[in-house]
């Protein structure tokens, strides 16, 4: 089947600005399921002042279908962590959200804008996290959930792109991060989905003894900007970080893993780095 979406994205950077524009093209459904990261018909609304857009410390709330991989990772019906739709059955999250709490049985996984109520919501069936991960180190943070019945895939919830091993992302540019967690350091948790924009940061800066001091490995990335103001924060981890490539679809780049408190000068958020896994997922998936 041929649909004509208007649902592609392309993003233009200086030291100032940026803007995200959309134009219409035809896209070809694989198999009845849409090609992985196409968005719904909705610019994000961009500004040279990274501080307007924020999860920390300001609102910039999601609308239906316009982050449609995102998922809430729910244990006993109270959302924890999120997560990010890699196939009809499969979604990657954070390492660090099933710890003391990896009986599949107890968590759900729901699809949409809303917590409550969500567009779709599936039971898990296995979670697999990765054989490396050791609490409480931060390396190696990434599981992969296995759903209990397939996603149906629609124009409001589907999966994103998963990069290739040796693609790369140039730092500096921006990319986006959404989530339902807290909206300032500790505090409470929307019902709305919400998104921020930030800058990929290189590990170099980011490992400068200010910032974190030489704990980036190489299978994290850091992203947000060192004057503070806009980052992930409790609740958010194991959700996506994406940013669109040349063809103008969305990639998974990163999973919210961690940081120091949400949003301080020098202490930008730090995200599993999802190409340096991107192997261990297809050994583990097929995807």
């Amino acid at each position: 089947m041929v649909y004509s979406l208007h649902c592609c994205y392309t993003v233009y950077s200086s030291a100032e600005s940026f803007c995200w524009f959309h134009y219409p093209k035809l896209l070809r459904l694989e198999l009845g399921h849409p090609v992985c990261g196409l968005r719904q018909n909705r610019s994000v609304r961009s500004t040279g002042k990274p501080s307007s857009l924020r999860i920390v410390g300001g609102l910039t709330s999601a609308e239906t279908g316009d982050w449609p991989w995102q998922a809430s990772l729910q244990y006993n019906n109270i959302h924890r962590c999120g997560a990010t739709l890699i196939s009809n059955t499969w979604l990657v999250s954070a390492a660090h959200c099933f710890r003391d709490m990896s009986h599949p049985h107890k968590w759900t996984a729901t699809f949409g804008a809303l917590l409550k109520p969500p567009s779709m919501k599936r039971s898990v069936k296995t979670i697999i996290i990765h054989e490396k991960y050791r609490y409480p180190e931060h390396d190696y943070d990434i599981a992969l959930v296995k759903l209990s019945k397939q996603v149906e895939f629609t124009s409001n919830v589907h999966r994103v792109c998963l990069p290739e091993p040796s693609q790369t992302f140039p730092y500096n540019i921006y990319a986006v991060i959404t989530g339902w967690g807290a909206l300032t350091n500790d505090g409470p948790t929307p019902n709305v989905l919400q998104e921020a924009t930030v800058k990929l940061i290189d590990s170099n800066t980011c490992n400068r003894k200010e910032v974190y001091d030489g704990d980036i490995t190489p299978r994290m990335l850091c992203a947000g900007y060192l004057e503070g103001g806009v980052d992930a924060c409790q609740g958010d981890s194991g959700g996506p970080l994406v940013t669109p490539d040349s063809r103008l679809m969305w990639y998974l780049v990163g999973i919210v893993s961690w940081g120091d408190e949400c949003a301080k000068p020098n202490k930008p958020g730090v995200y599993t780095r999802v190409t340096y896994f991107r192997d261990w997922i297809t050994s583990k998936t097929g995807i």
